[in-house]
C-alpha cells in the first residue's frame, strides 16, 4: 500500500460535496515507500524510482486569512497524505481513512495546528477556534479542511503568522496564503523558516508582492520535477553532435553553447505566453489533460535521446511543449491568484523567479556535461541509461495522471 485510500462509512457524505465519492489521494508517502525500501522489498532502482515518483507531488498547504477589525475568519486546508504523516489518521492501519477516523481525530488534528500555526499580532498570540473539520477535493487528492476563528487583542494593522506544518516530516512543504483586510488581497508563501512572517495590512507593500512571487517562482521550478527532467532530456545532447549514428563529443564549447541557448530561450518565451495567458483568464485547459501532457513531453524528450529523429531542432519540442508546461505553471499562481494592483508585478516576478531557478539548474549541470561529454561514461551511462530512466519515470506519471 503506497498511499492511504479515504472512503465513506455507509451512509455519510463529505460535507463540502453533498453525495459525492471521495478520490482515492493522489501519490502516496515518501516515508512509506522509504520503509519498503529498508524492508528490502524493492530493488535499489526501483526503490529510486518510486521514491522519486513520489516526490513529485509537491506538499502544500493553503491558509485563507480574512480580516474585520481584531478578528480574523478564515480555514487551513492540509493534505489527507500530509495529516496521516502528521498525526496518523488511519487508526486501524487499514490503508484507508473513514469518516469516523477522521472525526475522532478532530481533537488531535486541533493540538497540532494550535502547535504548528500561530497568529498573532505582534505583540500576542490571537486565540483560535475550530469548526470541525470536512474534506475538500483538490486536482492532487483530498484535503483536511479546518475552517477557524481567531480572536486578537486589538483591531489588527499587521498580522504575524509563524507556520511550521510538517516541520521535520517534510521539509519541502509550503503554506499558500491569502489574506484578505480593508478590501485589498495579499499572497504568499509560508513555511521553510524558523521566523514568523508580518504581514502588514493597512499599506500593504508592492516590493513584498515581489519578494514573494519571485521566490515563490523559483521554489516552483524546484520542487517540479517534470519541468526540470523535461529542460534536462533537451540539453543532455547540446554538448553533443550526432555523426555516422553515434553521439559525438562537440569539439568547441561555442556550438554547445548556443545549442543550450536556443533551448532554454525557446522554453522559455513559450511558457512564459502560455503563463501569462492563463493568469489573466484568457485561456484554460483541463488540468488532468495538461499535466498528462507534460509527463508525455517528458517521455518523448528522453526517447528522443534513445533513438534519435530530432538532433538540430530540439529548441521546436522545447518551445512546442514548453506552451503546455506554462499551464502547469500557472497552477501554483491559480492556488495563489494575483493579488489586484499589483497582477502585473506580481506575474513578472513570478516569472522571473521561474526562469531565475531554472538558470541555476542549467548553471548547475551543463558545465559537467561539457567536461564529460567525451566519456564513454556520458555517451553512454549518462545519454542512453539516464534518459531510459527518465523516460520511464515520465511513463509512470503520465500513467498516474491520465487514469487517476
Amino acid at each position: 500500500m503506497t498511499g492511504v485510500a479515504l472512503v465513506l462509512a455507509a451512509g455519510v457524505a463529505p460535507v463540502r460535496a453533498e453525495g459525492a465519492a471521495l478520490a482515492r489521494p493522489a501519490g502516496g508517502t515518501l516515508a512509506r515507500v522509504s520503509l519498503k525500501c529498508a524492508r528490502g522489498v524493492w530493488p535499489l532502482l526501483a526503490c529510486v524510482w518510486a521514491v522519486t515518483a513520489h516526490a513529485h507531488i509537491a506538499s502544500n498547504g493553503f491558509l485563507t486569512l480574512n480580516v474585520e477589525g481584531s478578528r480574523v475568519t478564515g480555514s487551513i486546508e492540509l493534505a489527507m497524505r500530509d495529516g496521516e504523516l502528521a498525526i496518523g489518521l488511519d487508526s486501524n492501519r487499514d490503508g484507508k481513512i473513514n469518516w469516523g477516523e477522521l472525526r475522532s481525530h478532530q481533537h488531535d488534528l486541533e493540538l497540532y495546528l494550535r502547535s504548528k500555526l500561530s497568529i498573532s499580532d505582534g505583540t500576542s498570540r490571537c486565540s483560535q477556534e475550530f469548526a470541525p473539520v470536512e474534506v475538500n477535493e483538490r486536482v492532487d487528492g483530498n484535503y483536511l479542511w479546518l475552517p477557524f476563528t481567531a480572536t486578537c487583542g486589538s483591531k489588527l494593522t499587521s498580522l504575524s503568522i509563524d507556520y511550521r506544518l510538517l516541520q521535520g516530516i517534510d521539509p519541502s512543504h509550503r503554506g499558500l496564503l491569502t489574506v484578505t483586510a480593508w478590501g485589498a488581497t495579499q499572497t504568499g508563501v509560508l513555511g521553510g523558516s524558523l521566523i514568523p512572517q508580518v504581514v502588514a495590512l493597512e499599506h500593504p507593500s508592492a516590493s513584498r508582492a515581489f519578494a514573494e512571487y519571485l521566490a515563490t517562482g523559483v521554489w516552483h521550478i524546484w520542487s517540479g520535477i517534470d519541468h526540470l527532467l523535461f529542460l534536462l532530456s533537451l540539453l543532455l545532447p547540446a554538448v553533443l553532435k550526432r555523426r555516422n549514428q553515434q553521439w559525438e563529443a562537440v569539439p568547441l564549447a561555442k556550438p554547445a553553447f548556443v545549442n543550450i541557448l536556443k533551448v532554454v530561450t525557446a522554453f522559455t518565451v513559450a511558457h512564459s505566453v502560455t503563463l501569462s495567458l492563463v493568469a489573466f483568464d484568457v485561456v484554460r485547459l483541463p488540468s488532468r489533460l495538461t499535466e498528462s501532457v507534460i509527463a508525455a513531453s517528458i517521455i518523448v524528450a528522453a526517447l528522443n535521446n534513445i533513438f534519435p529523429k530530432v538532433t538540430e531542432g530540439r529548441w521546436r519540442i522545447a518551445f512546442a511543449f514548453g506552451l503546455l508546461h506554462g499551464f502547469g505553471f500557472a497552477s501554483v499562481l491559480a492556488d495563489m491568484g494575483l493579488p489586484p494592483g499589483a497582477r502585473v508585478v506580481s506575474l513578472v516576478a513570478f516569472n522571473l523567479g521561474v526562469e531565475l531557478g531554472q538558470l541555476a539548474v542549467v548553471l548547475a549541470v551543463m558545465p559537467l556535461a561539457y567536461t564529460m561529454r567525451a566519456s564513454t561514461f556520458y555517451r553512454q551511462t549518462v545519454m542512453q541509461w539516464g534518459s531510459s530512466a527518465i523516460a520511464g519515470l515520465a511513463l509512470v506519471w503520465f500513467v498516474q495522471r491520465a487514469v487517476g
